[in-house]
């Protein structure tokens, strides 16, 4: 399980060092980078990647223009890489630009994959979504109390209320 808030810095050429602890979690040297949901990078595994790209593809369209963004975001960008000796990872341009990455950076683990932010956005972020988090930590507290009350508590559930329900569908979905 990939967790951990780290901070690290872009050198000069558009480096990056992904911690130690992350990498050994990783278990390989190639990874793929493509833009976030946000104003973030995602990395992954290239396997855990096919499986998000696999899931992109078999649930939005080429011919709906909501489908061709969520693929033109998503799987136009990414970008095959290595990971070096050092640790580091080489940015492109293109999505150290969309991140507005430039010296101080946050590395965050996210379960399956790692999201690379530039700090100030990542504050500003955090700072522009303290009402959706309360919102999403109620939806979790009614979700937890529900399954409680019907017998399946801790039956590790990913989905309901608090942002786990992984389907795609309809205008809201494809947005």
């Amino acid at each position: 399980m990939l967790s951990g808030e780290f901070s690290v810095t872009l050198d000069d050429t558009g480096r990056i060092s992904l911690p130690r602890r992350l990498r050994d979690i990783l278990g390989t040297d190639k990874i793929v980078l493509t833009k976030g949901a946000d104003s973030c990078l995602w990395l992954y595994t290239a396997e855990n990647w096919r499986v998000q790209e696999e899931d992109i593809v078999s649930k939005t369209d080429q011919f709906s223009s909501r489908g061709r963004l969520m693929r033109q975001h998503f799987i136009g960008p990414k970008q095959d890489l290595d990971i070096d000796r050092q640790g580091r990872i080489l940015i492109p341009p293109t999505l150290r630009d969309h991140a507005g990455l430039s010296k101080d950076c946050i590395v965050l683990g996210q379960f399956d994959y790692i999201e690379i932010w530039a700090e100030d956005r990542y504050k500003a972020y955090l700072d522009a979504s303290a009402d959706d988090f309360r919102a999403g930590m109620e939806d979790m507290s009614a979700l937890r109390m529900k399954e409680r009350n019907s017998g399946n508590y801790g039956s590790g559930s990913r989905s309901g209320a608090a942002g786990g329900d992984n389907t795609v569908s309809g205008a809201k979905g494809q947005a």
